[in-house]
Order: C-alpha cells, then sequence, then structure tokens
C-alpha cells in the first residue's frame, strides 16, 4: 500500500530540477587495510596472499580464514598468560561478505587439511569401532540374559556383576561442526574430541537454525561465550541425569551475507550477551567487478607448505587425562617485552573507552581488545612453533596490529548497524544507479526488473528507495511514479 506521503515523495517534481545530491548514509571512516604484513612471522600470510591471488578476493577473506583454522589448531596444546589471568588460545571469527565474494573458494583450501585428516583419522579408527559394535552387541545380549533369568528367580547380582561394565565407545574423530545445536556439541565433546571448531562458510545456516532460534539463541550465546572462556560446560536435563565437562575448547569461523550480518550486529542480544564482542569481525570491501582471470595465479608451493603445518599440528597428539578427556595444556607465557607491549595497548585502548572516547559506543569489544592480542599472539606463536613455550615481543607486535583492525571493523559495522533497514537498500539502489546503470534515466520497471534483488522483490521496499533518493537529490522526477533523472556525479 502506498501512504500519501510516500506518494507525494515520489512525485516530489513535474519536471527535472538539478540539485547538489546529499549522502544517504552516514560518513563513516574508510575501511582500513587488512594488516597482512602481521602474518608474515608466523608464516600464516604465505597462505593467505596465495589465496588472495588465485581468488583475487578481499585479502580479508582468506585472511580470516587461515587465522580461525591456525587457531583450531593449536588451541588445544596451551592457554596464553594474559593481563587477566590465562585464557584459551581460541579465537571466534566472522567474516561478512556478498554471495560472489568468493567465501568458499577462500575457505575450502585452508579447511582441506582438517576434513582429510578427519577423513584418514575415520578409516585407520575402522577396526577399532567395528570390534567395540561387535562387544557392545554381545554384552547387550548377555545383559539381556541375565535379566530374564532374573525374572524367573535363575540368576542374582552376581551374576550382573560378572558382565562387567559395558564397552566404551571410541572417541569420535571429528573435529568440525557446522550447525550444532547446544546438545548435539555437548554430546560431542563428552564422546569425541576436546578441541572443536564450528566453522561453516554458509554461516546463516547456523544463525538461522534451530540453535539460534527465538526460544534457543539466549542459551546458545551463553554456551558459545563459556566455551570462548574455557569454562567447564555443565548440563543437566531430566531423564538424561547430569554432565559436568572440564578442560574443552571451542574456536569459531561463521562466513556471513550482509543481510544475516546486518540483523546480527543490530541485535541487542548478540551484543548485550558479550557474543558479539568476543568476536573478530571484520567486512571488507568487494572486488566484484576486478576479479580479471588473466591476473590469476596459481596457489604453487604456499598450499603444500600451509597443509604439510597443518596436518602435522593435527598429528600431534592433545595433552589430556586419559580418563575424563579434559585437555591439559601448559601455559604460554609473555616475554618480558611482549607484556610491555600488551600493557601499553591495554592502558591506550582503556582511556579511549572513556565518555566521549573514540571506543566509548563498543565498550564491549574494545574491553576485550587487549585479551584478543593475546589469544592471536599464541596462535601466531604456535602456528610458527608448536612446542613455544613463549610468546615473544615481535608475534605481540603482529596481534596488536591485527587487534587495533579489528576493533576499528567493529566500531564501523556498530555504526552501520544502527541505520535502518530502509536507508541500507536506498544506498545499494544508489550505488547500482551510479556504478552500474549505463544511462542517466531510469524508469520503475527498469528498477523493478534489473536494479537491486530487494528492489525487485518488494514493492514496499522499492518505493521507499526511490522515495529516499527523490529526498536526498539522487532522482529527479521526469513522469512521476515513472521516469526519473539520474544526477551521477
Amino acid at each position: 500500500m502506498v501512504t500519501s506521503d510516500l506518494k507525494s515523495r515520489l512525485s516530489d517534481a513535474s519536471e527535472i530540477a538539478p540539485r547538489q545530491p546529499i549522502p544517504i548514509m552516514p560518513e563513516y571512516p574508510a575501511i582500513a587495510d587488512y594488516p597482512i604484513d602481521a602474518l608474515d612471522a608466523s608464516g600464516l600470510s604465505g597462505i593467505v596472499r596465495a589465496l588472495q591471488g588465485k581468488t583475487q578476493a578481499p585479502v580479508a577473506l582468506p585472511a580470516q580464514s587461515a587465522l580461525a583454522a591456525a587457531a583450531l589448531a593449536v588451541q588445544g596444546f596451551a592457554d596464553v598468560e594474559t593481563l587477566g589471568g590465562n585464557r584459551p588460545l581460541s579465537l571466534f571469527c566472522l567474516t561478512v561478505a556478498e554471495s560472489g565474494e568468493r567465501k568458499s573458494s577462500c575457505d575450502e583450501p585452508v579447511m582441506k587439511p582438517v576434513e582429510d585428516f578427519e577423513k584418514e583419522q575415520i578409516r585407520e579408527n575402522a577396526p577399532t569401532r567395528q570390534a567395540w559394535f561387535n562387544a557392545k552387541v554381545f554384552y547387550d545380549e548377555s545383559l539381556q540374559a541375565v535379566r530374564n533369568k532374573i525374572k524367573s528367580g535363575r540368576a542374582s547380582v552376581a551374576d550382573l556383576n560378572a558382565l562387567g561394565t559395558a564397552p566404551v565407545e571410541p572417541p569420535s574423530t571429528d573435529r568440525l561442526v557446522t550447525e550444532p545445536t547446544f546438545e548435539g556439541l555437548t554430546k560431542l565433546f563428552a564422546t569425541g574430541q576436546p578441541s572443536l571448531g564450528l566453522f561453516s562458510d554458509e554461516g546463516g545456516q547456523f544463525l538461522g537454525g534451530h540453535a539460534m532460534s527465538k526460544d534457543n539463541a539466549q542459551k546458545t550465546l551463553a554456551a558459545l561465550n563459556n566455551l570462548w572462556m574455557a569454562k567447564p560446560i555443565k548440563r543437566t536435563r531430566s531423564g538424561d541425569g547430569s554432565i559436568t565437562l572440564y578442560g574443552r575448547r571451542l574456536s569459531l569461523h561463521l562466513m556471513i551475507q550482509p543481510v544475516i550480518a546486518d540483523g546480527l550486529l543490530a541485535d541487542p542480544l548478540a551484543d548485550g550477551s558479550g557474543f558479539l564482542p568476543r568476536c573478530l569481525i571484520c567486512k571488507p570491501p568487494s572486488n566484484i567487478g576486478k576479479r580479471l582471470h588473466h591476473n590469476a595465479r596459481e596457489l604453487g608451493a604456499a598450499a603444500k607448505h600451509f597443509e604439510f603445518r597443518m596436518r602435522s599440528i593435527l598429528a600431534r597428539k592433545l595433552p589430556m587425562d586419559p580418563e575424563t578427556r579434559a585437555l591439559e595444556p601448559r601455559t604460554l607465557l609473555l616475554a618480558a617485552d611482549a607484556r610491555a607491549l600488551l600493557i601499553d595497548y591495554s592502558d591506550e585502548i582503556e582511556i579511549a573507552q572513556a565518555k566521549g572516547g573514540i571506543y566509548e559506543p563498543i565498550r564491549g569489544h574494545a574491553s576485550k581488545s587487549a585479551e584478543q592480542a593475546a589469544r592471536i599472539a599464541g596462535v601466531l606463536t604456535l602456528w610458527h612453533d608448536i612446542a613455544a613455550t613463549q610468546v615473544n615481543g615481535s608475534f605481540m607486535a603482529d596481534a596488536i596490529k591485527l587487534a587495533r583492525f579489528y576493533l576499528s571493523e567493529a566500531a564501523r559495522l556498530a555504526n552501520i548497524a544502527t541505520v535502518s533497514q530502509e536507508t541500507q537498500i536506498a544506498e545499494k539502489l544508489r550505488e547500482w544507479l551510479c556504478d552500474s546503470w549505463p544511462q542517466n534515466e531510469v524508469s520503475m520497471r527498469d528498477i523493478q526488473q534489473r536494479g537491486p534483488n530487494v528492489t525487485r522483490s518488494s514493492k514496499p521496499l522499492r518505493l521507499n528507495a526511490i522515495a529516499t533518493l527523490i529526498d536526498h537529490g539522487w532522482l529527479a522526477v521526469i513522469e512521476p511514479d515513472r521516469r526519473w533523472h539520474i544526477m551521477k556525479t
């Protein structure tokens, strides 16, 4: 339904009335370049540069994938000393990019060594699992036979005791999950590896799934926050009894499209619960339209080097209690120069959170930035040398560069999240008209048939976007409700 106010805005003039257009979106700081050089010393930059050269995607896409994968690989071996005590090396990463931005092409080569390792472990453990299955069948049948004898008075507790305990199922070899519920994740931690990764290049499936439904979101976010801090997993359910799991680690990387990210970033629960401030978030500028095939490069030796490094770490035995499977990680200490750098950075960010400071609007993110720097420094250190015992100043300096980048992205995206959906759609239409539409005039039919997806699929959003462009001087009416002149600058 077109309201009288909207109809008036759509018919604002009967002829072209040129005037200087004014911006639709608020003015934000420029997007910072991803500090790829901060990954050089650790050895992670090789695969990042190679993937960027092959896919020609924004460098932040393969960088996020590589950093998150490295965290998954090393998080079980050590915790890192921070200014607030020892913390896990687990990282939570959120990458925002449009469909077609080659998220999967950047992520798949980084995750392939992990997936291949999982498959090999399944094959190697197949005989063990078959032996367990056979023993379990025999035990279950024997138990039923004793129960039947007990009912007829021909057996006693001694016969049950003679059976012993049921065969223990071998632990799952899975390292990755994509769409878990909290219950499913708890079960996998109980029966499988104590170090897991929630990774998906279609993160919207998780964010839009059962775990993040209206009834479950608060519980899921609280559980993820606890895992980021490596707190014990406590679960009590009627009929299932209670379970407490210590020494579990989870890293996370979700690659999501802007339409999903906008809702998440504007969600008071996601921010207020502390989930978003625990995430390293970035939304790089698009490279679509600039990715010419003749400029693409092959992955070369960098991919083989990354695969070798990943597999060598995954093949190491995790330090854990043999009975509870709780991780027993060592502590990565901070060298004197690393501690001094971290203190300086922490104090700088603390001052910037004060009233009127640049980080006052994102205090949640800012208050965790020094810890994020320590975690990243630990990941870079162990990726470089899995046997390392301390974080040196060089790696801490690199980690602080990365923490600054993520903090600047958090501030930028938090500002964008406050802009209404209608305004963002109007900006998408303006960009399409000025950058992609070849003519200086446009009709309603053109926008409906060829414009951005959201303006094609929804008439109310399309009309609101057009009216906003008229209000801001980007469109001047030629024929009311039908045709407009585009004020391209």
